[in-house]
């Protein structure tokens, strides 16, 4: 079975505690490190070169934004999920744009924890209405552009589902194909456009004026 190596961050002990007695309820996650601040973060990152962080947001010497946005210059295929106990949507989306590919609060049942988790690593999580919503709103659409890269007719209906935060199976039953096909489909979309995740699939698409129908959120 092959392990996600996940390194921990957060200031607070009993939060540390919580988190680390989570994800060893599945075997598929293996806790290699657990820190306490941001720049604890970079200097384990750089050493151990994890897979996934699970980062907190507030945090002493350097909050989690900042370590986020210095991760992901420097290691950009390590994953980080925020962890937090605010559920406020422009302070999530903030976190996004540095990069993370996602965010969990802290008051979620584990159930729900490991299932995102597992979304993550697969890359198959997908962005919240309303955080989906608010980078609509967040990117101008005033000059468009053609795109540099041709994409079809139906690798466009998938990014208005990506855009839209819809799962891949809810892409999948909207667009009367299989999962499978809509997993290869983001695959060669990703690869068209060198992005690395929906988060930054969906902003190119909007900056490049691909996605204008705001109806269909």
């Amino acid at each position: 079975m092959s392990h996600t190596r996940v390194l921990v961050v957060d200031d607070h002990a009993h939060a540390r505690e919580a988190i680390c007695e989570i994800l060893s309820m599945d075997p598929s996650f293996e806790v290699i490190g657990v820190v306490s601040d941001g720049q604890q973060a970079i200097d384990y990152t750089e050493q151990w070169l994890p897979d996934l962080i699970l980062m907190d947001i507030q945090m002493p010497i350097m909050n989690g934004l900042e370590a986020t946005q210095r991760i992901k210059l420097a290691f950009p295929y390590v994953k980080i999920v925020m962890i937090t106990v605010s559920d406020d949507v422009l302070h999530l989306l903030e976190a996004l744009k540095r990069g993370a590919q996602g965010y969990l609060l802290k008051n979620l049942e584990p159930s729900m924890w490991l299932e995102y988790l597992h979304s993550i690593v697969t890359e198959e999580a997908p962005l919240s209405r309303e955080v989906a919503y608010q980078i609509l709103k967040d990117v101008s659409l005033t000059e468009k552009k053609e795109p540099d890269v041709p994409l079809t007719t139906r690798e466009k209906d998938i990014l208005y589902g990506v855009a839209a935060g819809w799962t891949n199976k809810e892409i999948a039953v909207n667009y009367k194909i299989s999962e499978y096909t809509v997993k290869n489909h983001l695959k060669n979309i990703l690869q068209k456009l060198q992005v690395q995740n929906r988060v930054q699939l969906t902003r190119y698409a909007l900056e490049q004026g691909l996605i204008t129908d705001h109806n269909r959120l």
